[in-house]
């Protein structure tokens, strides 16, 4: 149990959200900073409406935080390449602002970053986080961008600055109308009865993670005091989309499915070693089977 005041900036999102509820009941006090106060809030959470992008109120939200986790972006891997201006001159500036308040409050920064995406094509697999690091979208690169000022700024001015690469989560909260989240997506197309598109032949490889066990992995991170500075979240398994169709259909999971032509912007495959995150986080973690069927029962349960 921890009395520390945690700042989850984007605590509206995916992530934020199930983060928010994890440290709440692991004793944290949790305030989630959005740009609007969510319809659905979890007990013990302290809800804040602001916009990031307002300096002066982000500052004085900050200053009296033992944590704060960067759990926001305004653009996707999906749109990244249209919308990066947007996600250089906002985002990115946005995120030097917030780095250079954390080390002036000294407030420890976490900063949710891409897994897959950062490292790009990798002919060794599972990826460490010591491989070397090429961003095929605009969303990796700056990803990497606001890495690359965190370590400059704990290397100039110190401060505690931790940097998590997330490979792929799946869970409750998620919506991958929001430009992410294949099983998602899969699974409310099979319950509304939609068609699934698949670009390529399906066998597209992918590290799917359970939130919670992504939460739980983080929270371990709020509390390391190590040398380290960048841990991969992540399975450590590979699951190919028809692998999952297959799993879909052995579950009794109808999913109507059409396969088209191959883009450019997905990695053929993807799987983070996650050594060292397990090294500090040792329950053991949801199989995939396991948690596929309860996401498919949770949102049976939500119509």
């Amino acid at each position: 149990m921890s009395s520390k005041k945690v700042l989850i900036i984007g605590g509206n999102g995916f992530i934020g959200m199930n983060l928010s509820r994890t440290l709440t009941g692991k004793g944290y006090e949790v305030y989630s900073f959005d740009i609007a106060e969510p319809v659905l809030k979890y007990p013990g959470v302290t809800y804040l409406s602001g916009n990031f992008f307002d300096s002066e109120l982000l500052e004085d939200t900050l200053r009296n935080m033992d944590v704060a986790v960067h759990a926001i972006s305004t653009i996707n891997p999906s749109n990244s390449n249209e919308k990066y201006m947007q996600g250089y001159e906002m985002d990115f500036l946005q995120s030097v602002r917030l780095c250079e308040m954390a080390v002036r409050h000294g407030v420890k920064l976490l900063f949710l970053s891409s897994g897959g995406t950062v490292y790009g094509n990798q002919e060794v697999q599972p990826i460490t986080e010591l491989a070397p690091t090429h961003p095929i979208n605009h969303y990796a690169a700056l990803k990497l961008c606001i890495e690359n000022v965190m370590r400059t700024f704990h290397a100039q001015r110190g401060g505690d600055m931790i940097i998590a690469r997330i490979s792929n989560p799946y869970g409750p909260g998620q919506d991958y109308h929001r430009g992410v989240g294949f099983i998602d997506a899969a699974l409310k197309k099979a319950l509304t009865g939609d068609v699934m598109e698949i670009w390529g032949d399906g066998e597209i490889v992918r590290d799917y993670v359970a939130i919670e066990d992504v939460c739980e992995m983080l929270s371990t991170l709020i509390e390391y005091q190590g040398p380290e500075d960048v841990f991969n979240i992540s399975s450590g398994i590979g699951v190919s989309q028809n692998d999952i169709l297959k799993l879909l259909k052995e579950l009794g999971i109808d999913l109507t499915v059409t396969y088209k032509e191959s883009r450019n912007v997905d990695l053929k495959k993807t799987v983070l070693d996650n050594t060292k995150i397990r090294e500090l986080y040792k329950k053991p973690l949801k199989p995939f089977r396991e948690g596929l069927r309860e996401y498919y029962e949770f949102l049976s349960g939500c119509r």
